[in-house]
Order: C-alpha cells, then sequence, then structure tokens
C-alpha cells in the first residue's frame, strides 16, 4: 500500500472530525446553495402564477396526490430512521447505525421509485404550458437530489461496514444526516406549491 505523504514530518489523518471539519463546512456552503437555488424556483412559480387566472392553464390538470403523499410519508420516515442510525451510533451501537443506514436507503430507494413511476404515466408534457415545465424542473430537481443523497448514505454505509464509526467518531453520518434532512424538508415545500395549491386554489381572482 502506498504510503501517505507527510507534512512536516507528521502524516495528516485521512478522515477529520470536530468542527474545523472541512466537510462539514463544504455540506453547510452546499446546502446554503441548493436552498437558494430552490427558493428561485419557487419564487419564480409564484411569480408566473400571479399572472395566471387559472393555474394550471385550461387544458392540464395538476398530477393527483396519492403518490405524491406517499413519498411524504416515505421521506419522512426515512429522516426518523436516519436520527435512529446517528443515535446509535452515538451510543456505540454497529448494529444500529448499520440497520438505520439500510432502511433509511431502502425508503429513499421507493421514493425514487415512485417518483419515476409517476413520471412515466403522468399526462403532463413539459412544453403543454407554464405549470407543466415548472413541475417536471421542481420535482425533478429535488428527485436529483434525492438519488445524490443515496450516493452519499451508500458510501457511509460501506465505511459503517468497514468499521470505521464509533461513539466519537461519527461525523460523515451526521453530514450526510443533515443533507438528507434538508432534501426532506425541501419535498414538503414542493408538495405544498407543486402539487397541493393547484388542487386547493386552481383560480385566482
Amino acid at each position: 500500500m502506498t504510503q501517505r505523504p507527510q507534512v512536516h514530518g507528521v502524516t495528516p489523518p485521512r478522515f477529520v472530525e470536530g468542527t474545523h471539519d472541512p466537510a462539514t463546512w463544504g455540506l453547510a456552503l452546499f446546502i446554503t446553495t441548493e436552498a437558494i437555488i430552490f427558493t428561485l424556483l419557487f419564487v419564480s412559480y409564484w411569480y408566473v402564477r400571479s399572472g395566471s387566472t387559472a393555474w394550471p392553464p385550461v387544458g392540464d390538470a395538476p398530477p393527483k396526490l396519492l403518490i405524491p403523499l406517499i413519498n411524504t410519508a416515505i421521506l419522512l420516515s426515512s429522516s426518523g430512521t436516519a436520527i435512529w442510525a446517528e443515535r446509535g451510533i452515538k451510543r456505540g451501537s454497529q448494529g444500529q447505525l448499520r440497520l438505520g443506514m439500510a432502511i433509511t436507503f431502502a425508503l429513499g430507494l421507493a421514493f425514487l421509485a415512485l417518483q419515476l413511476n409517476e413520471y412515466a404515466n403522468e399526462e403532463l408534457v413539459l412544453q403543454s404550458s407554464a405549470y407543466a415545465s415548472f413541475f417536471f424542473v421542481i420535482t425533478g430537481f429535488h428527485t436529483t437530489h434525492v438519488f445524490v443523497g443515496l450516493m452519499m448514505w451508500a458510501y457511509v454505509q460501506l465505511r459503517a461496514w468497514c468499521g470505521h464509526f464509533n461513539a466519537g467518531k461519527h461525523l460523515a453520518v451526521t453530514n450526510v444526516g443533515w443533507y438528507w434532512h434538508f432534501v426532506d424538508v425541501i419535498w414538503l415545500f414542493v408538495l405544498a406549491i407543486v402539487y397541493i395549491s393547484p388542487h386547493v386554489a386552481p383560480v385566482l381572482p
């Protein structure tokens, strides 16, 4: 195995823990930028909607709520299992960590499968109206974040099975958990704005 280079005669650690960990700050900045992008999308959606008397426009029907509501339950549950996994490793429980992350990953896959199934059966067409464009852009952007989160969970779970974490060393689990909670919170806004609001107030005064 190739030996890692030394800095001033000291070999730097492969994984860094603590409040000055660059991964934590990088994740915080990433979440901030993504939150800004989602906010801009939501503001653009409401700006365009404010200029329409009927939303969605005549000829387009908003998606049914069954799958989005099921997906909401799935994502909220996955946040719960992510928290459970992190609490497990804080107590030194490798089994709880691995099981919690495995369940979280499975729930994320279920969300992704249902979202793709919705796209496959959706009657809306991207080019049909402004609402349809917003629907696919906003939900597609969120789905991409779910996929990225799943890749993070896969990597962290691989590290968990290699025994990289313990009660005093589990920062990667915490960081991925924060990203996953962010994705789940954003979904609540997507659900309310893109899915529910057209059913509640399809016609504006």
